[in-house]
């Protein structure tokens, strides 16, 4: 078994497949060596383990949808949440890029979207978890009751307790979005003019043409007034939330969706992030990304979410990278990543999504399994 990272392979030597929190906790009592696993989308094997797989996409309810909040299961994916919201007129405030991740999953990892620089990450927009501790018990956690253990199971990647329901905050959808890109000439400027701008959704990517801020505004007749764009497009909202499907399909046909995607993302101070992805990028070639490989930048603000120890005003570095047959090796790219995270550790930096600082086991206090994965 692999994940979408496809350099780590794993047997499990069991996989469960739940439909209740009951069915989790009898599994955990009885296990030391259990990860659980969602649509797996992982990069460095966060979701396998020689051990038991508990296959979470069995429990996919959505229980309720109220005008502020939704209650679903946590192998439910984004999709699904949104397809649950939408007839309301409601959307979670923060999306994936890729709809097709579990909540569990993402919110164990944190979760970082578009309009994070608003909202901060999908885990600060959590009001509730219930979940299976490392004991085996079934219980609920929020700011308000077991906080401690609120603060650690988000962003914690499973290895405080399993994560088998969210209520999620909602927020009002937009019928349509105009998505607005700008060039900008340095990664400096790039990250100064998303703190600056005013917009709903915000990214940055490097491309050969140099660098790209894409701004969407919901319900707007126009762009923001700071910059004059290269080019203006308007969609419908649910066109714009599942803009990679198409994206998806193609690298599908193209053969490198199945392609090893040792990803590196990492997590730096916004003071430090220009100097350290200008000279990230002095050193790296089109072999080091990938045919399709993708360099993100994205300036956001992670809201209170202690286990992801990012700073208050951080920049998202991903090197979403693709072993494309040609360029650089999985192994090569691991390795390359590995110093990427080194780096990134020296300026007070964190990778993305988080690792435990070291190796915990199920039975050790507010540990669980290694991960709930994506």
């Amino acid at each position: 078994m692999c994940d979408f990272g496809g350099v780590i392979r794993r047997t499990p030597r069991l996989v469960v497949r739940p439909t209740s929190a009951t069915e989790i906790a009898t599994t955990i009592r009885d296990a030391a060596d259990l990860v659980a696993r969602g649509c797996g989308h992982s990069t460095r094997g966060e979701s396998l383990t020689d051990g038991i797989t508990l296959d979470m996409r069995g429990m996919a309810t959505v229980h309720q949808v109220s005008n502020d909040h939704i209650t679903v299961d946590a192998g439910a994916t984004w999709r699904r949440v949104l397809d649950a919201t939408l007839p309301h007129g409601l959307m979670p405030p923060v999306l994936t890029d890729y709809l097709d991740l579990t909540v569990g999953g993402t919110l164990s990892a944190a979760g970082i979207g578009g309009a994070s620089h608003i909202h901060g990450t999908q885990a600060a927009n959590v009001t509730e978890l219930e979940i299976v501790t490392p004991q085996g018990e079934i219980t609920t956690c929020s700011l308000t009751n077991r906080r401690d253990l609120f603060d650690t199971v988000r962003a914690g990647m499973g290895r405080h307790g399993v994560i088998t329901t969210a209520t999620v905050r909602l927020a009002p959808a937009p019928e349509r979005v105009l998505s607005c890109r700008y060039r900008c000439a340095t990664a400096a400027e790039l990250i100064a003019e998303q703190g600056r701008i005013i917009a709903d959704h915000v990214s940055g990517q490097v491309k050969s043409s140099g660098f790209e801020l894409k701004a969407v505004m919901y319900n707007a007749d126009r762009p923001p007034g700071t910059l004059s764009p290269t080019d203006v497009e308007e969609f419908a909202f649910a066109d714009f939330a599942d803009r990679m499907r198409p994206d998806v399909a193609k690298l599908v046909a193209v053969g490198e969706w199945e392609q090893p995607h040792p990803w590196g993302q990492v997590i730096v101070p916004t003071a430090k992030a220009a100097a350290f992805i200008d000279q990230t990028l002095a050193h790296t070639t089109p072999a080091d990304i990938g045919l399709s490989g993708i360099i993100l930048i994205k300036r956001f603000r992670p809201g209170w979410v202690p286990m992801l120890r990012a700073p208050s005003d951080a920049v998202l570095f991903g090197l979403l990278r693709t072993a494309s047959p040609g360029c650089h090796t999985a192994s090569q790219m691991s390795a390359a990543n590995d110093e990427l995270y080194e780096r990134a550790r020296a300026i007070g930096g964190v990778s993305y999504p988080p690792q435990p600082n070291s190796v915990v086991t199920l039975g050790d206090s507010l540990s669980a399994p290694p991960a709930q994965a994506r």
